[in-house]
């Protein structure tokens, strides 16, 4: 199939595009175009008018602030799977979907399109992280736990434009990450998938656990009673495994032709097991460097 007609228009800077997202109607952004121009393709997306901000060099960053990493929207996929600023997502980079896709798509793009199964919005909400929008002549932030409504549905307003992903610095020594996700063939959307990051002291205890789970319910979900539950102990498998259990107990997965709601919960709960183990030996692993 091909896409129903649209006007184009490429955006010399952010004023621009704010501006015509303002006046326009049924308008999109357009970056890398990796998930937008497929939909469009079957016209499960039918937009009137596309404002192309991949040349606006203001929105293509990855800098370093006093209280994290910030990673302007237009920044390439790629980019991320070669820097380690934020040790998670360049974990979960070789997941999302392949190279040449990597080589286009944008981070702003996949956290903008809220697929359930996106890895880069499970990081988002697995760490906390805070967006910046631009509305017109405003600046808005917004919680990544707040961002995310369902499936290819989000907080940002129709005539906003996502500029920046901020992630808190964690200032532990002894820092690892883990990640595992499941999936028909590598690279194709999750069924299930699990990120965590851990931080333990000299002495091996935990000292802060984030831990997530993606393409299980509609939006990415953070486990923080899995934390409660660790942080302050030596991880073992399974006191891990019996809290993530009772984390997922009451949930309500997607179910699908791909995979039941059982199969999900049941995956979910496994991987999350393995990707806490895995940032624990690379925690332990860093210390030992």
């Amino acid at each position: 199939m091909k896409p129903a007609s649209f006007e184009y228009v490429r955006a010399a800077d952010l004023d621009q595009a704010c501006a015509m997202l303002a006046a326009g109607d049924d308008t999109r952004v357009i970056a890398g175009g990796q998930t937008l121009v497929p939909l469009m393709a079957m016209r499960l997306a039918r937009p009137k008018r596309l404002i192309d901000i991949a040349r606006i060099s203001d929105l293509a960053f990855v800098r370093q602030e006093r209280e994290g990493i910030a990673i302007g929207a237009t920044t390439r996929q790629c980019v991320l799977e070669r820097d380690a600023a934020v040790p998670l997502l360049a974990k979960v980079m070789p997941f999302v979907g392949h190279a040449a896709i990597r080589s286009r798509g944008t981070v702003g793009g996949s956290l903008a399109n809220a697929d359930p199964a996106a890895e880069i919005a499970l990081v988002a909400v697995t760490l906390g992280a805070t967006f910046t929008y631009r509305q017109g002549a405003a600046s808005e932030e917004i919680a990544a736990s707040d961002f995310f409504l369902g499936p290819m549905m989000t907080a940002l307003p129709a005539t906003a434009c996502l500029t920046a992903v901020r992630f808190p610095r964690w200032r532990d020594a002894r820092i690892g990450v883990g990640f595992h996700e499941v999936s028909a063939r590598r690279s194709d959307f999750a069924f299930a998938s699990a990120a965590a990051q851990v931080a333990l002291d000299g002495d091996g205890v935990c000292q802060h656990l984030a831990l997530g789970v993606g393409a299980v319910t509609a939006c990415p979900l953070r486990l923080d009673t899995v934390a409660k539950a660790l942080e302050g102990t030596r991880v073992e498998p399974a006191v891990a495994r019996a809290a993530v259990r009772a984390a997922l107990a009451d949930i309500e997965p997607l179910s699908d032709l791909h995979a039941s709601a059982d199969y999900r919960r049941r995956a979910a709960a496994s991987l999350a097991v393995r990707a806490i183990t895995d940032a624990c030996r690379a925690a332990e692993a860093a210390h030992a460097r």
